[in-house]
């Protein structure tokens, strides 16, 4: 037999369509996520090197710059932590913080909708086996003693259809969600490193230095200059 002969959406009864619906909404859920998830991975290694070498010559401007033009929640944490580059580490420290808290329920919006999915396919299943054994029973009491094998097999195929549909669903949506959830620990794992080394690096090899645009820094020569006006 095909497994994808749609005969068997009709074999399986009415809760077949509430399974097949949330087989859907699951294919959506975990493709939306995956491209969402996929755009805030970034080279995480060769950005911070970046930042770190515009922050050395003391271009700050330019790394907020690329901060706001790069996508993800490693980009959004630098760039908190830049704007507190001259604070002390207390404020530095829960400007990241904020900035994390920010990123992370929308990296893991929508990711527990699957894991409901997986949860709900299986019990929806069992409840159209319950279902096909009870169409069964009645047809039983209404035929009596010349009910057939064919009485039997219907509401049996039933039963078996609905539960092996719905834990195909939750199987498959058990591991997306494990995939998704391993996508969404990367990125927090990059966050915390990030925001941790972006720290140090403003408070112990930058500490007390001005890292502003050279253009918006006047020379000596030009402030004894005005002075002298």
């Amino acid at each position: 037999m095909n497994l994808f002969d749609f005969s068997l959406i009709e074999k399986g009864g009415p809760l077949m369509w509430p399974l097949l619906f949330l087989s859907f909404l699951g294919v959506i859920l975990f493709f939306e996520r995956t491209l969402y998830l996929h755009k805030g991975q970034i080279r995480t290694g060769d950005f911070i090197s970046g930042i770190k070498n515009l922050l050395i010559k003391r271009r700050l401007i330019e790394a907020l710059t690329l901060c706001e033009e790069t996508p993800g929640p490693v980009a959004s944490v630098t760039k908190a932590a830049l704007l507190e580059y001259d604070q002390e580490e207390w404020r530095m420290r829960s400007a990241i913080q904020a900035a994390a808290l920010v990123q992370i329920p929308l990296l893991v919006q929508r990711v527990g909708s699957i894991a409901a999915i997986a949860r709900i396919s299986p019990l929806i299943g069992l409840l159209g086996t319950v279902v096909g054994l009870l169409e069964t029973f009645f047809k039983f009491e209404e035929t009596g003693p010349y009910a057939n094998v064919g009485i039997l097999a219907g509401g049996f195929g039933e039963a078996l259809i609905t539960t092996a549909t719905g834990l195909a669903i939750a199987i498959i949506a058990y591991v997306a969600h494990h995939f998704l959830h391993g996508r969404v620990r990367a990125l927090v794992h990059d966050m915390e490193w990030v925001g941790n080394d972006m720290m140090q690096f403003l408070l112990r090899e930058l500490s007390g230095e001005e890292i502003g645009s050279e253009d918006e820094r006047e020379s000596p020569e030009t402030k004894t200059a005005d002075a002298q006006l």
